[in-house]
């Protein structure tokens, strides 16, 4: 068996090398020579050219996209016209819906096999196993899935019908994501600043997290986050942020839905970003670096590129 990724920052990097160290026969372009390093002491085969690694995957190439929202469609588009017939394409970015749904149109008039899938699980999911959400050609599933099976936990990943329903789903649970993590944020800045002084919030958060209905991926990484700087000294509270919440509250509005907890969660992002922040921001900011190795401070050219969708 044997797969390419283009694309091989934080999240692609991380599944090639899982993929790898499983014994796959696993290939990797991306433009940066120090992203190619990064995968090929894990046994990943690298290419300096996207015509290197589409030359090196054989008659029927699986070609797995992982690069930012923004640039998915020029990436597809080549892809279609370089690839032979009954190809693989799997696009794990966050990508759009709509855009997956026309990426899978476009695939079946070129005789290609497209796969939307969303990845969850950040950076710790390249030891501790991913969540995946796949949507678009169910034979392209089935050739997959043994890939799939080596980089997730066990009955984290499905198929959820045909193109663009992965990356629906994924735009849901990110939206969940973000009033999960308003939530923690609120409540621990209630605590932080509440009658009782010195609360220890590693010691309340390890404390929710054996036995506690509300023990969670993001609450255990509390335990550790405020181990380390239980005041959350030299984060500045702006909460960068992607564009996927913001998606799933437009198109909620679009059919008569309610998201109010999504979108009080992204207004209170966005107004920290202008300077309205808190230990709760800062708690948001901590936890998005520790999750996603995002930035602690500064607003990144992510939340500029990626917060608005092309569809």
């Amino acid at each position: 068996m044997q797969i390419g990724f283009i694309g091989l920052g934080k999240m692609g990097g991380g599944m090639s090398r899982r993929l790898a160290r499983s014994g796959i026969e696993v290939h990797g372009f991306a433009p940066s020579e120090e992203s190619r390093q990064s995968v090929a002491t894990s046994g990943v085969i690298t290419h300096g050219s996207r015509t290197d690694l589409l030359g090196a995957l054989g008659e029927k190439p699986v070609v797995w996209v992982m690069i930012p929202a923004h640039l998915v469609s020029t990436e597809i588009n080549e892809l279609l016209e370089l690839l032979p017939e009954s190809s693989i394409v799997i696009d794990g970015g966050n990508t759009p819906f709509e855009q997956s749904v026309d990426h899978g149109i476009q695939a079946v008039n070129n005789s290609i096999r497209f796969l939307d899938i969303g990845v969850s699980g950040g950076q710790v999911g390249e030891q501790q196993g991913y969540a995946m959400m796949a949507g678009g050609d169910r034979s392209a599933f089935d050739a997959v899935e043994p890939f799939i099976r080596e980089l997730c936990q066990p009955d984290g990943y499905n198929y959820f019908g045909e193109a663009g329903a992965g990356h629906f789903v994924k735009m849901v649970h990110n939206a969940i994501e973000y009033g999960v993590m308003e939530a923690f944020a609120e409540g621990f800045e209630l605590i932080h600043d509440g009658p009782f002084k010195n609360v220890d919030l590693s010691n309340v958060a390890k404390v929710w997290q054996n036995g506690s209905i509300i023990q969670s991926f993001i609450n255990n990484l509390a335990i550790q986050i405020f181990a380390d700087n239980p005041e959350l000294e030299g984060i500045d509270g702006k909460v960068n942020m992607l564009g996927e919440a913001q998606w799933a509250v437009e198109f909620a509005n679009a059919v008569g839905k309610d998201l109010g907890v999504v979108d009080y969660a992204i207004k209170k992002r966005a107004a920290s970003q202008t300077g309205d922040v808190s230990f709760g921001t800062k708690y948001l900011a901590a936890t998005r670096n520790a999750f996603g190795g995002h930035s602690l401070n500064k607003i990144s050219a992510e939340s500029k590129k990626d917060s608005t969708r092309n569809v």
